[in-house]
C-alpha cells in the first residue's frame, strides 16, 4: 500500500527533433573554412584601418597649426608719387596703411581703429579718418579727437631705400602718446 499514499506527478519527456532534423541544424552552426577566412580578412581589414587612422592623427602632431602672416615690409613707391596734402589708399586693402604726404614729408598710418580694431574709412569732405564701428574720429595726422579710441593711430616705420624709393615696416609702431612719433623713422622728411 505503500505505493498507493505516493503521488503520482505527471513527466513530460523532451520532444526530440526527428534525426533528420538534428542532422540539418548540426550543419547550420558550423563554421566553414571559406566563411572563418572571410571574417578573418574583414576583421585584419578594420583592425588595419584603425591603426592607420590612429597614425594617421598622431602624425597630425608633427606638423603645427602655423599662421603664416602676410608681408609685413613692402616697398610703396617713389615720394614723388604721393601728392601734398593728399590721404593715400591705395595700400590700405592690401597692407593695412595709409601714406599721407604734407608740407613737412611723408608718414604711414595704420588703418586700424585704437577703441576696438575696426577699419576706419577717410571722409575727403570732411578731411578725417571715421570709424564705422563706434563713430570715433581721427585728423588727418592721425590725433584721435572724437569718440571712444582712447588713443592715436599708430605710424609705420617709414625709410628711403638705396633706390630712392619708400619703405613701410609694419613691424615697427610709433605711438604718439609715448612720443615715438619724434623718431626719426616715424616720418620721412623730404
Amino acid at each position: 500500500m505503500p505505493d498507493a499514499n505516493k503521488k503520482k506527478t505527471a513527466t513530460i519527456k523532451p520532444v526530440s527533433p526527428p534525426p533528420a532534423a538534428l542532422s540539418q541544424a548540426d550543419d547550420n552552426t558550423q563554421v566553414t573554412r571559406r566563411s572563418f577566412f572571410s571574417w578573418l580578412s574583414l576583421g585584419w581589414l578594420a583592425f588595419v584601418a584603425a591603426t592607420g587612422g590612429f597614425f594617421t592623427m598622431m602624425l597630425r602632431f608633427f606638423f603645427p597649426n602655423v599662421l603664416f602672416e602676410p608681408v609685413q615690409t613692402f616697398r610703396a613707391g617713389y615720394p614723388e608719387d604721393y601728392e601734398a596734402g593728399e590721404v593715400d589708399l591705395r595700400w590700405k586693402a592690401k597692407y593695412a596703411t595709409w601714406i599721407i604726404r604734407n608740407d613737412e614729408g611723408i608718414y604711414a598710418l595704420s588703418t586700424t581703429c585704437t577703441h576696438l580694431g575696426c577699419t576706419p574709412n577717410w571722409l575727403v569732405a570732411e578731411q578725417k579718418f571715421k570709424c564705422p564701428c563706434h563713430g570715433s574720429g581721427f585728423r588727418k595726422t592721425g590725433i584721435n579727437f572724437e569718440g571712444p579710441a582712447p588713443r592715436p593711430l599708430e605710424r609705420f616705420r617709414i625709410v628711403l631705400a638705396d633706390d630712392g624709393q619708400i619703405v613701410i615696416d609694419k613691424t615697427k609702431k610709433y605711438q604718439q602718446e609715448k612720443g615715438q612719433w619724434g623718431d626719426p623713422e616715424a616720418f620721412l622728411k623730404v
